[in-house]
């Protein structure tokens, strides 16, 4: 089955059934995966190239893994070492990546709303690797594959996410996205940290770290970003770990064997105590081992969906 579309933006577009179907997808990879499979013929013949306009470790090398697996040919640029550095624009560069026949291209950029402008632009399949503060849609489908695969289901599970969530494209997609599939979700952080906006969303919005992970069934922390602020946002890393990290005083307030999740990387002792980050409760190696799958089973999809001004036969 293919999706609707020939692009993922981001889950606010994203239909639950998609999102189903794409968790349902992945399941199928990771399990090949657990088999040791890592020469399918699935993208043979098919062409995928990532475009980092920012840095990357886990979202950049899981794609690129995904699309090798599967039997692609993948290629990477680095804005750093492309014809960005001589002016040239995202529409033109998508262009001459189109005009080579690419079927795929996998965008991580700083500005928002950059991933739809491009898949406007080009006959290519488009993947959201990273918009800004906008959205980070393969990331919050890792965590919810990760949650599913743990709880059974997402249907009324509760998830808290902690930390600066007014920085964080994956907060904005995991509410998205778990909203949809019949989650409730808590966001909460210093009110520095706290986007007006999301109480729209249907997530529950609050600074008070004991009310929002009370009863929780996931606890997620989420990296402080000090690259897209100015400062001034926290008094310092010690009173934040003390109010807002992940800790002993917070998971008590949890139930008893909730999921510590993070989508890295990690800044240890400011979010997230090491003693949860590498504890029984932990799932955040898993969540990377299931980011390689979500990200096969979106390369596979998307590949048998349509391009540009075509229709699916």
């Amino acid at each position: 089955m293919a999706l609707k579309e020939k692009d993922l933006i981001g889950l606010q577009y994203t239909t639950a059934d998609e999102i189903a179907e794409i968790l349902e997808t992945a399941a199928t990879m990771k399990s090949l995966l657990m088999q040791g499979a890592k020469k399918m013929p699935h993208l043979q013949g098919k062409s995928i190239i990532s475009l980092f306009y920012e840095n990357s470790t886990r979202t950049r090398m899981s794609f690129e893994l995904a699309g090798k697996y599967l039997g692609a040919s993948t290629s990477n640029i680095s804005a750093a070492a492309s014809s960005v550095q001589k002016g040239e624009t995202l529409i033109d560069t998508g262009r001459t990546l189109d005009a080579m026949g690419t079927d795929i291209i996998i965008m991580r950029h700083p500005m928002s709303g950059a991933a739809k402008l491009l898949a406007e632009n080009v006959g290519a399949g488009v993947i959201n690797a990273g918009d800004g503060m906008h959205e980070h849609p393969t990331q919050a489908l890792l965590d919810m594959f990760t949650m599913k695969d743990k709880l059974k289901t997402l249907e009324g599970i509760n998830v808290a996410i902690i930390g600066d969530i007014y920085h964080s494209r994956v907060a904005r997609s995991n509410v998205w996205g778990l909203n949809k599939m019949g989650a409730n979700v808590t966001v909460c952080g210093p009110f520095t940290m706290l986007p007006v906006e999301l109480d729209r969303t249907g997530a529950k919005v609050t600074p008070d770290m004991k009310s929002a992970v009370k009863d929780a069934d996931v606890v997620m922390g989420l990296r402080i970003q000090k690259e897209r602020q100015k400062g001034g946002a926290y008094p310092s890393v010690r009173e934040y770990h003390h109010f807002y990290g992940i800790n002993e005083n917070v998971m008590k307030l949890a139930k008893k064997n909730a999921l510590v999740m993070h989508p890295g990387p990690i800044n240890r002792g400011i979010e997230i105590a090491s003693v949860y980050a590498d504890g029984g409760q932990s799932v955040i190696n898993e969540q990377v081992t299931n980011g390689l799958a979500v990200r096969m089973a979106l390369l596979f999809l998307l590949t048998r969906g349509k391009k540009k001004n075509e229709t699916i036969n």
